[in-house]
């Protein structure tokens, strides 16, 4: 009963009914409009020819009197039609027709009106062989009564045919309909059904699991598939969520140790002023740097929180690199090493213009940091290229490298291998620029170039219609041009 109920409660079998309601009116309505408008139809064609005949039987009575008459009414009912005839005398007796038993009142009340009656043909005795009919009564001088009349089987097996048209097609329209929601039922009742056991495991905290597609490109295809978008959204901001909450556990624990270590020792060992002040400004240097890290993972955490379609608009990436290396090529030169810009002019991207200037800059100080060779020149290049609808942004280093063994954890938070630890940092600049390129529906890749490494980011193409940058300004200037930056 249960079950019995549940499906009677469904989607499926709602519109199942629907369709039979529907279908049914609809046929219901279109095949009585067709009955009555040929049953007018016919009707109006009996009175037509019932007319037609008394007018010709009217002309021979004129003409020749009852004799020829009778000869015309003898003439007719030879031939095997729908018309009927009958001539009486005045004492009720038969002269011509070929209509043996009708109602006696029928040849009394003859007053020519049209009227149905049930009779019996000539050569057909048994009651069950009796019809229907459309008569006129005329009476004639000297007493005669004339009947003209129509046979209705035609009109009546017709009426029958339509009705049983209707009834076997209201029966094809509830099998049909019963089909319907079988067939629906177990397509759609099935689907929904993976879509609840999905989204209970999920809300058991299987944050992992996604709903199934069939890959027939469906409505429940789609709503999987925005679905599913949203679950991995959701999967990263609570990954990213607990990973900021054990980062902080665990990686801020230790400077948080040293400065209440050093507090205490200088209470302990109360040095005077000197040394108070000496630690109150180590103090400061480490609160500066718990400060940093707590602004870089907002900084991350807001990126992460962004929706893509609010902060998108076209850039021109030649012109955004070119800002920074500006920036950054004194620097270069000063540390002995040479910057090179490698994006075509014309190269625009649908993005968030300051992140990805944050991810540039990002790039090239971790470049400047642990991209230095052991010997050679220092070499650090800004390239940017086309590849289908995407965009490839890359800052190119040549250095040692990244073991490809720690090229997938060392965008993690507070992550920092052994190589690096001896360099000043946080650990979250990688982060933040995976974070950015993940809001734009890409993500952070590392390559060894033998020598040097490769951190890459990849951003949607720029419509073709899109005339200005984000900065307002169309096209390019002169003096940022792609030629090497020594």
């Amino acid at each position: 009963m249960t079950r019995l109920t549940r499906f009677t409660r469904t989607t499926a079998f709602k519109l199942s009914l629907l369709y039979i309601a529907v279908f049914t009116a609809m046929s219901g309505f279109l095949l009585l409009y067709i009955a009555d408008n040929t049953d007018t139809l016919m009707s109006e064609q009996v009175v037509q020819a019932v007319d037609s005949e008394l007018k010709s039987l009217a002309d021979d009575y004129v003409r020749g009197g009852v004799r020829d008459l009778v000869e015309t009414i003898d003439t007719r009912s030879r031939h095997p039609d729908a018309s009927l005839y009958l001539l009486v005398d005045f004492a009720g007796n038969a002269l011509a027709g070929n209509i043996a038993r009708l109602p006696t009142i029928v040849l009394e009340e003859a007053d020519g009106g049209l009227r149905r009656v049930r009779y019996t043909r000539i050569g057909q005795d048994d009651r069950e062989a009796e019809r229907q009919a459309m008569v006129r009564t005329f009476e004639l001088r000297g007493g005669f009564r004339l009947l003209v009349g129509r046979d209705l089987d035609d009109q009546l097996l017709f009426s029958n045919l339509l009705a049983n048209a209707l009834r076997l097609w209201l029966v094809v329209v509830i099998v049909m309909a019963a089909i319907t929601w079988f067939f629906v039922s177990r397509r759609v009742m099935k689907r929904i059904d993976d879509l609840s056991a999905t989204s209970r495991m999920i809300m058991n905290g299987n944050l992992s699991e996604r709903l199934r597609i069939a890959g027939n490109d469906d409505e429940f295809d789609r709503l999987a598939v925005n679905l599913n978008a949203m679950l991995d959204r959701i999967e990263i901001l609570m990954q990213s969520m607990k990973d900021v909450t054990d980062n902080i556990a665990h990686d801020l624990k230790t400077p948080l140790t040293r400065l209440q270590t050093r507090i205490e020792t200088a209470l302990r060992e109360g040095k005077g002023e000197a040394g108070y002040r000496a630690a109150l400004e180590a103090t400061l240097d480490e609160s500066d740097q718990l400060l940093r890290i707590f602004n870089a993972l907002l900084r991350i955490a807001r990126v992460e929180s962004m929706s893509p379609a609010s902060v998108m608009e076209p850039t021109n990436l030649h012109r955004l690199v070119a800002e920074v290396a500006d920036l950054y090529e004194p620097l270069i030169e000063d540390e002995g090493g040479r910057l090179v810009l490698d994006v075509p002019e014309d190269l625009k991207a649908q993005c968030n213009r300051d992140l990805v200037s944050q991810v540039v800059v990002n790039l090239i100080e971790n470049a400047l940091k642990y991209g230095r060779p052991a010997e050679g020149e220092f070499v650090i290049r800004l390239t940017g290229r086309q590849e289908g609808e995407r965009i490839l942004l890359a800052v190119v280093d040549n250095g040692p490298g990244i073991p490809e063994k720690d090229q997938d954890r060392v965008a993690d938070r507070f992550v920092r291998l052994e190589a690096s630890r001896s360099e000043p940092g946080t650990g979250l600049g990688l982060s933040l620029v995976r974070a950015v390129a993940r809001l734009h529906g890409g993500n952070l890749h590392f390559k060894n170039e033998a020598p040097g490494l490769s951190a890459l980011i990849d951003l949607a193409l720029a419509e073709k219609d899109s005339s200005k940058s984000d900065d307002g300004e169309s096209g390019t200037s002169a003096e940022d041009s792609g030629q090497e930056r020594s």
